[in-house]
Parts: structure tokens; sequence; C-alpha cells
């Protein structure tokens, strides 16, 4: 029987979004092509600037979850690149999560490790001011806590609390199946008007 991260997976961020899970902010995309991405929260919240608490992150948290860090307002630093990668993946990781910008992009797509970002910059951050891991964070506007589950790939990245994955598999499963047979009713030549009970008086021609 499938488990939850792989069953998350095959729904994918968008469905499992639209099932009751909460979407993070677009500015949040994957870094390379094809990373996908569902387990457990780690979470981290650093001081804007500082990757101090991502490194400790990183050995503190289990095996199989994934690291989902706050940096504040100061996003434009790359937070994490391939050192922090292969320490990640050493330890089991299963991804990252991060309101900032990484680093080292090819070499995170050359390892295959799903990350999620603001985006990419050079420059490095300082390693020496205070953070917390655990607890709640705000990244990509919504609100994680340790242990939610987190479900990215190409379309971005839904939260789902973790006293919820069980409602939300039963919603997203549903969902595809009707859906699922909206596109069968489609292709036998039904319109999405009909289908959906869309109005469409308010569309005028010239």
């Amino acid at each position: 029987m499938p488990d939850s991260a792989e069953v998350l997976v095959a729904l994918g961020a968008a469905t499992v979004g639209e099932a009751g899970g909460v979407a993070m902010a677009p500015r949040i995309r994957p870094v390379w092509p094809g990373a996908r991405l569902a387990a457990p929260a780690f979470t981290v919240r650093c001081t804007p600037g500082d990757n101090l608490a991502v490194h400790v992150g990183v050995t503190r948290a289990p095996s199989g979850s994934a690291l989902v860090v706050e940096v504040g307002i100061e996003r434009e630093l790359g937070y994490w690149g391939e050192v922090l990668t292969t320490a990640a993946e050493a330890r089991g990781l299963a991804g990252l999560v991060i309101d900032g910008c990484v680093r080292d992009s090819e070499a995170l797509a050359a390892h295959g490790f799903p990350v999620f970002s603001t985006g990419i910059a050079l420059t490095g951050a300082s390693k020496t001011l205070p953070g917390v891991v655990g607890g709640g964070v705000e990244v990509g506007d919504a609100t994680v806590q340790a242990g939610d589950w987190v479900v990215g790939d190409a379309d971005g990245v839904t939260v789902v609390p973790t006293g919820e994955l069980d409602a939300v598999l039963r919603a997203a499963k549903d969902r595809t199946e009707r859906e699922s047979a909206l596109f069968e009713a489609l292709r036998a030549g039904r319109t999405t008007i009909e289908l959906l009970g869309l109005d469409e008086s308010p569309v005028s021609e010239p």
C-alpha cells in the first residue's frame, strides 16, 4: 500500500491545495525542473541574513523530513547551496522549502535534491546569529508547524496540517476521480460551460 508521501506526490500540489491544503505564495518555486516533494516539515526560523539555524536544522531534522525555512525580510541571499545539500542527503532529508534564495542551482539539480525557493542569489548568508528550530514559521505567506506536510511540484507548494492529512487525502482522491470523469466527458464532445454549470450570458460578441 502506498505511503502518504507517494500518494501526495501523485496527487500533486494543485489538487492537494484545492482539497483543503493551504497554498504557499507563488514566489515559492522549484529551483530545478521536475523537482517534487512530499514530506513532514521540520521548521527553521533564521535571523534575516544569517543561516546558522539552517545548519543546525540539518543536524536535528528527522530522516525523511523536509526543512521549511523562514528567513524574514532579507530574502536575496543564498541561504542554501551544494554543501548543505550534501549534508542533508547524508542525513536522509527529503528536501527544502525556503522563503528566500539559494545558490548552486545546477548542482542541486545534479543531486536531484528537491528545493523550492524564492529565487537564486550568489551572495551567501552569515553563520553567527540566533535562530529557532521547531515550532511555527511563516513561509510563502502560509503558517507551517513542525510535522505538517509540504507538497511541492511544478505548480508550487501546498501545506497540509498534520491533523488534517486524512481528510485532505480523501478529498483530493475524490476530486481526482471527478476530474477524470470530466475529462472523459470533454473528450466525448461536451463543454465546460455545460459540465460546470457556467453562466455564459456576461460574455458578449461585438
